[in-house]
């Protein structure tokens, strides 16, 4: 577990502050994506090459949500980051947004692999039903016993590939969950990619995500 650790450090402050300035000055609210990567790049340096998977493209992941509009937080985590308490940062940082006025259903926390569990627990600890969720290939049936202490509220979107150990539908969570789940929505992908399609900026799992976000699907 990390000790006397908080995501989003000054630098990453003075862009969100940066990006509200902003979007006060637009006559529509912006779209803010939290972007949540997954546990190789979290325990590697960025450019590290996975033996099976080759190299986490945060930059162009991260470029790709850009490009379509969306106002993006995000940091390269440190290695054993703890994602509980990650997760508490998270929602103190959506509610700074909140706070400024930014509406809820236009913040949407996207996980992929660990950063897909750290949403998860975004999502319980929020407790807010209007807020987006998309979980990238970040659930197996053992969590129901393993983590019973995730409980799903929000829009959510989880997607999953079949070929990937965790590509399995996320249903028997929801069917678990106590809190408001006002949209709940899967795509099964079938890349033959195995976990490393969420390595890359693939349009399959990109494009839905853009489109939940915005509120286009």
């Amino acid at each position: 577990m990390v000790k006397n650790f908080l995501p989003f450090p000054s630098v990453c402050l003075a862009l969100l502050l940066g990006m509200l300035l902003y979007s006060c000055q637009q006559e529509q609210p912006q779209h803010y994506l939290f972007f949540l990567h997954n546990r190789f790049l979290e325990d590697h340096p960025l450019e590290a090459e996975h033996l099976q998977h080759g190299r986490t493209e945060y930059k162009a992941i991260k470029a790709a949500f850009s490009n379509a509009g969306l106002k993006v937080v995000s940091e390269k985590r440190p290695p054993n980051t703890n994602a509980r308490t990650y997760a508490l940062a998270v929602v103190q940082q959506i509610d700074s947004l909140l706070a400024l006025g930014v509406p809820a259903d236009h913040i949407t926390v996207v996980g992929t692999s660990k950063g897909g569990y750290i949403a998860q627990y975004v999502s319980t600890l929020a407790a807010n039903p209007q807020l987006r969720f998309v979980f990238v290939a970040s659930f197996q049936d053992s969590d129901i016993e393993q983590i019973p202490e995730i409980n799903y509220c929000g829009d959510i979107l989880t997607i999953y590939e079949l070929s990937d150990r965790f590509g399995v539908s996320a249903i028997r969570r929801k069917e678990t969950s106590s809190l408001p789940i006002p949209r709940f929505e899967e795509i099964e992908l079938n890349t033959g990619l195995g976990h490393g399609f969420l390595f890359k900026p693939l349009p399959e799992w990109i494009v839905p995500t853009i489109k939940w976000a915005k509120a286009e699907g």
